[in-house]
Formats: structure tokens, C-alpha cells, sequence
């Protein structure tokens, strides 16, 4: 842990420099990313350090670095010697115990180069040419569904009620679970990423009714998760948090090896090269990465481009006006409102970054949201361009750990607004009922984005009271 002063480098902080706390509290993020108190933590220094106060009910923590600029995250995420994935997590705050860290140590997300690239490689080969291209006609044809069932209602919760609904279908495919068990990984990854907000930290959005033997048995498992000695849940980052998953996983696994199908998992569960084949264990926590990564991003995503579009209609029309303008239109949402506010590394070593001081041990965080807007890379970086080009954001990463869900993404986000904003006529933000983003410090998205738009056919009448 290193000491606040000299071993920091804050003596080099001006007695002007803005206070870098914020970017720890989750509440700040409740109002949208402090777009604002970056750029000037930024203009005093590309890498800052920010206390872990208590607050809550989280025990304080040593604090981190906190690097803001699309230079240095680059510089970080592509040197896993010197800045670890594997050494604390990818989590800000360290796990609890360490048995804990352990545990999550044990997630490709949270590995280094060479353990990490047996996975990867192993993961990659499983999307097959042939179940990606199987996977892209089901995204649109779903995207359609999804949109039908709306359209005639003239408003709907887009974030809740529409996308929603896309990623999780979209797993369901990749992973070969029953499409009546999907609302358990909508469970599951509210209860990970939204631990911190108590809409989300209680998700019990499925049905036990619909369910298959495989979720039957997860929900008993459920059922004997009990409070410690605190009054709180298990953190949903451990094991014993969500043993529940752990067990479909495993289960699902079983299942599949038995039984394989077309989907990914089946390949990958079936999948072997030099260094051997994937183990259940491997794959119940790579079942983690699939279920929370893989949903959450993206449902964040879409309601976040939305709402982007909206809020500039000059960019909106544009893009009605000119279809084929959408490809660039999506990587400017992502590099606008990226879903991921940001992922920690730990120093394996002394180093100087930023022109700072990080010792061995230190926790190191990039911040996506602060490097899509570095000035030093985009042009007027506050403002929404459909047309921007270059666009070289890093809401996917970079280095061994870029995300390998990015191509299938930007197909859900094509297909979804493909849909969405030439069938939903002169789609708008609902000004009876304001927007509500999720309560966390490391995912930025709407958990309600209330919109409205013209039913086609409508009368007049119809039309004033859907105003």
C-alpha cells in the first residue's frame, strides 16, 4: 500500500487540482459520468490518485491510480507483466478475503498471459464460422420480435421492456440454455453488476414455473444463500454469493458434455489442444464471464446509445435521413457512453506512468469513459458525431483482454436500432417519466429509459393524449 505523499507523487498536486473521490462513489454515476471533473483532473495530470473512503458501508481501501488518458489505458491494458490482471482481480476493491481473491483469480477475466491465453484460444476457436453466422440471422430475426411486440403501443421502457431482452437471448443461443431459463441470467448479472444498487442487488425476475430441472436445482440452491452475521448477502463476486449459478453451470456442463449441440458451449466443452481440454471448474467460471460480461455490457449499451441519439436530434435526423450512416453511428454511442466505466490492473512492479511514481502492489485503474474523451485523440471530444472518423475509442479494450464479444455486439446493436428507430416514428425520450441510470461505479447504463412514439394510424386524439 503506498504511503499519501512523496511515494504518490501528490506532492506535484496544485493546491487548485479538483478532488478525484467522485470517481470512486457510485452515487456520483447516478447523474451520468462526471464528464466535467475528468477533464480537469485530466488537465493537471493524465494520472491521478484517488482515496477509497469509507462510504457505503464498504471499509476503506489504500486508493488507486486512476489513469485518464487514452495514451497511457492503451499503455496499461497492452503490458500484462508490468500491470497484472491476475495479481488483485479487476475489480477496484480488493476482495475481501483471501480465499475470495482466490476464487476470482480463477476467471479468465481476472488472468495473465500464459494461463489466459489457453482460455481465450480455446474460447476463440469455439465460435465456429458456422455458429457465428447462425448466430447473426437469430439477432435480427429476434431484434424484429422484440420490436413488433411494441410497436403499437406507441411508449415502452426501452431499456426494461426492448433490449433488454436481446443479449439475453442472444447468451441463451451462445450458451445452449433453454430459452425459458434465460431470465436467470438476467438475474444473475443484476445481482453482479448491481450489487451496489438495491433495485438490482434483489433481481428475482424468474419465473420458477417456466423453468427447466437445471433451474429447478439452481433455485434450490438460491433458496439456502442467507445473510451473515452482518444482515448482508454474500458478496455476489464469491463463490458462496452466487452459489446458485455456479451449480447451473455446472449442471449445464454435465449436460452438454453428455449431450452436445450446435451452440458455443458445446463446442468449447468439447474443444481440446496440446495443453489439454477445458475443466468444469474452467468452465463454470468462464459460465460467470458469459452470464454477467457478456449481458450486462451490452444491455447497457443499447439503452446508452438511445439515449445519446436523443439527446442530439440534429444527429438523429441525420441518421434517419442517411441509413447507411449507422455503422459509424454505433461507434460513436460506444465511444460516447460507453458501458464500462472502467477495469483495474495491479502493478506487478515500480514504474513510472503518467509521470507518477507506482510501486510494486499498487492498484492501477483505466478509466474507459475518460479515455473516449481525451482531447489528445478526438477532436471536440463532448460532442456527438455520427460521422466522426477517426473513431479509435477503447470501450472494448486493448491487448490481451479485448473484448472478445465486440464483433457480436456491434451485430446486436445494428440489428436492434435497424429496427427500432425506422418502425418507432419520431421516437422520444417520455417527459412524464425521467430516465433512471443503475447505482455503481464500474457499469454506466439506464436501468429505465421511458420513450414514446407515434403509432402509425394514430388519430390526432390518440396523439395528444401520448404526447
Amino acid at each position: 500500500m503506498p504511503a499519501v505523499g512523496a511515494d504518490t507523487g501528490l506532492e506535484s498536486r496544485s493546491e487548485s487540482s479538483p478532488d478525484p473521490t467522485p470517481l470512486f462513489d457510485p452515487r456520483t454515476f447516478v447523474d451520468g459520468v462526471p464528464h466535467g471533473l475528468i477533464a480537469d483532473l485530466r488537465a493537471h495530470a493524465p494520472v491521478q490518485w484517488v482515496p477509497e473512503p469509507e462510504l457505503m458501508g464498504w471499509e476503506a481501501g489504500p486508493g488507486f491510480w486512476a489513469v485518464l488518458t487514452h495514451e497511457l489505458m492503451n499503455r496499461v491494458l497492452r503490458d500484462p507483466a508490468t500491470f497484472s490482471s491476475h495479481l488483485g482481480g479487476t475489480q477496484i476493491r480488493d476482495p475481501q478475503t483471501a480465499a475470495m481473491l482466490e476464487f476470482v483469480q480463477r476467471m479468465m477475466l481476472n488472468q495473465d498471459p500464459p494461463q489466459h491465453t489457453r482460455l481465450r484460444r480455446l474460447l476463440m476457436r469455439s465460435f465456429t464460422p458456422s455458429a457465428v453466422a447462425s448466430l447473426e440471422a437469430t439477432i435480427s430475426a429476434r431484434a424484429e420480435e422484440l420490436v413488433s411486440a411494441v410497436v403499437d403501443r406507441g411508449r415502452a421502457d426501452f431499456a426494461k421492456e426492448v433490449s433488454a431482452e436481446l443479449p439475453l437471448l442472444t447468451l441463451a443461443d451462445i450458451m445452449g440454455v433453454p430459452t425459458q431459463d434465460r431470465m436467470l441470467l438476467f438475474d444473475w448479472s443484476n445481482r453482479v453488476i448491481g450489487y451496489q444498487d438495491a433495485e438490482y442487488a434483489v433481481s428475482d425476475a424468474f419465473d420458477p414455473a417456466t423453468g427447466t430441472q437445471m433451474a429447478q436445482r439452481s433455485l434450490e440452491v438460491r433458496a439456502q444463500i442467507r445473510p451473515g452475521p452482518d444482515g448482508r448477502m454474500p458478496d455476489p463476486r464469491s463463490r458462496e454469493g452466487l452459489a446458485d449459478m455456479y451449480a447451473y453451470a455446472h449442471d449445464l456442463a454435465t449436460y452438454k458434455r453428455a449431450d452436445p449441440g450446435p451452440d458455443v458451449v458445446s463446442i468449447l466443452l468439447a474443444a481440446d489442444d496440446a495443453e489439454g481440454g477445458i475443466t468444469n471448474e474452467e468452465f463454470e467460471t468462464m459460465f460467470f464471464l458469459f452470464a454477467v460480461a457478456g449481458n450486462e455490457t451490452l444491455r447497457n449499451g443499447m439503452p446508452g446509445g438511445l439515449w445519446a441519439l436523443l439527446q442530439h436530434p440534429d444527429q438523429l435526423a441525420k441518421l434517419l435521413a442517411e441509413p447507411d450512416l449507422l455503422p459509424g453511428a454505433i461507434e460513436e454511442m460506444l465511444r460516447f457512453i460507453p458501458p464500462v466505466v472502467h477495469f483495474r490492473r495491479t502493478a506487478t512492479r515500480d514504474v513510472e506512468l503518467g509521470g507518477r511514481k507506482v510501486h510494486a502492489g499498487d492498484k492501477v485503474v483505466v478509466f474507459h469513459v475518460a479515455a473516449n474523451r481525451d482531447p489528445a485523440v478526438f477532436a471536440e471530444p463532448d460532442r456527438f458525431d455520427i460521422e466522426r472518423s477517426p473513431n479509435d475509442h477503447l470501450t472494448f479494450g486493448a491487448g490481451p483482454h479485448f473484448c472478445l464479444g465486440a464483433h457480436l455486439a456491434r451485430r446486436q446493436m445494428s440489428a436492434m436500432f435497424t429496427e427500432a428507430l425506422w418502425r418507432l416514428p419520431n421516437l422520444r425520450l417520455d417527459p412524464a417519466k425521467r430516465p433512471e441510470r443503475l447505482l455503481s461505479n464500474f457499469q454506466h447504463g439506464f436501468k429505465h429509459l421511458p420513450v414514446l412514439w407515434d403509432v402509425p394510424g394514430a388519430s390526432a386524439a390518440d396523439r395528444r393524449n401520448n404526447p
